[in-house]
C-alpha cells in the first residue's frame, strides 16, 4: 500500500500566514503539522509516499527532503492549481499506479495513529474506507450517512441540512477502483473535483464503501483556533527537559522543554511549554500551552496559550494570550492602557500594543 499526502492548497483561513508559508508547515509544539501525519503514516507500515505540492513546494521539500528521516520514500507530485482533492488523485495517477493507497490531508491532526485503520483496510479490503468524526456543525464538512453495519449510504459536501453529524476528517483508504470514479465526476459549483462526489459515485456504482467513526481527537488545522487547540493537546504530553540555560533567578514549573542554546533569565516558566533553540526569555512570564520558536526574544513580557514562530520578538507587553505570531514579527508596548492582547500577525509584521 502507498500513501498520498496533500500538502498544497492556498490556506485562505490562515492568511496572512499562508501568503509566505505553506499552511502544513506551521508548527505546533515546535514541529510542522505535516510532520505529525508523516510520522503516523510510517508507524502504520506505509513507506512509499507521494507528496502533492503546489506553489510552496520548495518549502515542503526543504522540511521533508526525501523522507528518510521519517522512514519514508517520498515522491513529489506537482499540482499546478488547487482544484480539489479528487483532482490531486488525477494528478498523482502515475505515482499511485494500481496499488491500494491511503489518502491523507496534510493539515489534518489525528490522535491514536493510523495503524489499526490500515490493518482493518488490508484485512477487509473494501473499495473505500473512510475515517469519520462527530462534529457540532456538520454543515462545514463533507458528511456521511451510514447504515447499522458501518456501510456508507450517502455522502454530501457541506450540506445545508445534514443527514448526520459524521464528518470526513481527511483520512481515506482506497483500492484502484476510485480512479474510474474520479474520472466520471465533474467540477462542483466552486470549480473543484470533490472527493465526496467521487466516493458517492463509487456508492452509486455498487462498490463497497465502509467507514470507521474515530474515538480519538481530530482537528483540521486550517484555522488559528484549531492550531492553538492542537498545540495545547500536543503540549499536554511534552516530556520535561532542560538542555538550555536557566539562571538562578528563574523558576521552571511543570512540563517544560527548553532546547539547547536557549536562555532563560529572571523569568517564570509554567508548563506545558516548549522554548526553541536559541530563544532568549528575559524578565518574563511564559504560561501554559505556549510554544516559543527558535531564535525568539521575549523581554519583560507575559505570554500564554500561544504559538510564536521563529525569530520573533515580544518586548514590554503585559500579556499576550490565545495568539499565533508569525516569523520575524516584532511586538512592542505602547502608551495605551495595559491589558491582555489577542493577536493575529503574519510574517515580518511590526505592531505596537498596550504594555
Amino acid at each position: 500500500m502507498k500513501a498520498l499526502v496533500l500538502a498544497g492548497g492556498t490556506g485562505t483561513r490562515l492568511r496572512p500566514f499562508t501568503h509566505t508559508s505553506a499552511k502544513q508547515l506551521i508548527p505546533v509544539a515546535g514541529k510542522p503539522v505535516l510532520c505529525y501525519g508523516l510520522e503516523a503514516i510510517a508507524a502504520a507500515g506505509v513507506h512509499d509516499v507521494g507528496l502533492v505540492v503546489g506553489d510552496r513546494g520548495d518549502e515542503v521539500r526543504e522540511v521533508v527532503g526525501d523522507g528518510a528521516r521519517f522512514g519514508l520514500r517520498v515522491t513529489y507530485v506537482r499540482q499546478e492549481r488547487p482544484l480539489g482533492i479528487a483532482h490531486a488523485l488525477l494528478t498523482a495517477r502515475d505515482f499511485l499506479g494500481e496499488d491500494d493507497f491511503l489518502l491523507y490531508l496534510g493539515d489534518t491532526f489525528v490522535t491514536g495513529g493510523l495503524g489499526e485503520l490500515a490493518e482493518r483496510f488490508r484485512r477487509e479490503r473494501p473499495d473505500a474506507q473512510l475515517l469519520l468524526s462527530r462534529v457540532p456543525d456538520p454543515t462545514a464538512f463533507g458528511v456521511a450517512e451510514l447504515d447499522e453495519s458501518g456501510e456508507v449510504l450517502r455522502l454530501e459536501e457541506k450540506p445545508e441540512r445534514p443527514r448526520s453529524d459524521l464528518a470526513l476528517v481527511g483520512v481515506y483508504f482506497f483500492t484502484p477502483a476510485v480512479h474510474e470514479a474520479v474520472r466520471a465526476i465533474r467540477p462542483s459549483a466552486r470549480g473543484e473535483l470533490e472527493i465526496t462526489h467521487a466516493v458517492q459515485e463509487m456508492i452509486e456504482r455498487g462498490l463497497r464503501v465502509r467507514a470507521t467513526v474515530g474515538s480519538g481527537y481530530w482537528r483540521d488545522t486550517g484555522s488559528v483556533e484549531d492550531l492553538l487547540e492542537v498545540n495545547r493537546l500536543v503540549l499536554e504530553d511534552v516530556q520535561p527537559r532542560i538542555d538550555g540555560k536557566v539562571d538562578a533567578d528563574s523558576s521552571v514549573v511543570g512540563r517544560v522543554r527548553i532546547a539547547e542554546g536557549a536562555v532563560v533569565r529572571g523569568s517564570r516558566i509554567v508548563g506545558p511549554v516548549i522554548i526553541g533553540a536559541g530563544a532568549v526569555v528575559t524578565d518574563s512570564y511564559v504560561g501554559p500551552h505556549t510554544s516559543i520558536g527558535e531564535g525568539c526574544r521575549i523581554d519583560g513580557s507575559g505570554i500564554e496559550y500561544s504559538v510564536v514562530l521563529r525569530d520573533s520578538r515580544i518586548d514590554g507587553v503585559r500579556l499576550v494570550t490565545a495568539s499565533l505570531i508569525g516569523r520575524n514579527v516584532t511586538v512592542t508596548s505602547s502608551a495605551r492602557p495595559p491589558g491582555a492582547q489577542q493577536l493575529l500577525l503574519g510574517d515580518h509584521s511590526t505592531v505596537r500594543v498596550a504594555g
